[in-house]
Order: structure tokens, then C-alpha cells, then sequence
């Protein structure tokens, strides 16, 4: 405001723009990467194995029953 009487050019303080996030985002493939630890479990008979880093558990058929695995 050159005069001080709120003819000026539009501030650029803080809460204006862009840049206001927080990084609540989900991330990749809907945020459900679980890491490296875990147990699969199987949906049908509850049989568990521990997780496998080279594939999902979703991809591995149960031992016991054949059914396709969850991840715990």
C-alpha cells in the first residue's frame, strides 16, 4: 500500500499460493504398502506364512487349501 489507504497490490504473505500442503496424500497404488515384515494369511482356513519380499501375498496360493493369500 504505497498511500496506506488499501489501494495496493495484492499481498503475498503467508497462506496465499500454492505450497500449502501437508503430505497427507495416500501415495502409490493407494497407499497400502505394508514394507518388507509381515505374515500372508489365508482367507478361508486361516493358515499363515510369513511374507515374501519378490511377490504379494494376494499372488501366492495357500499350502494348505489353495485359496489365494491376504496380507496381515
Amino acid at each position: 500500500m504505497p498511500r496506506g489507504n488499501g489501494t495496493g497490490p495484492q499481498g503475498g504473505g503467508p497462506g496465499t499460493g500454492r505450497g500449502m500442503g501437508k503430505g497427507g496424500g495416500m501415495g502409490r497404488m493407494g497407499g497400502k504398502g505394508m514394507g518388507i515384515g509381515g505374515n500372508c494369511i489365508c482367507p478361508s482356513c486361516g493358515n499363515k506364512i510369513p511374507h515374501q519380499r519378490s511377490a504379494p501375498c494376494y499372488q501366492i496360493e495357500c499350502p494348505k487349501c489353495g485359496a489365494k493369500m491376504t496380507r496381515e
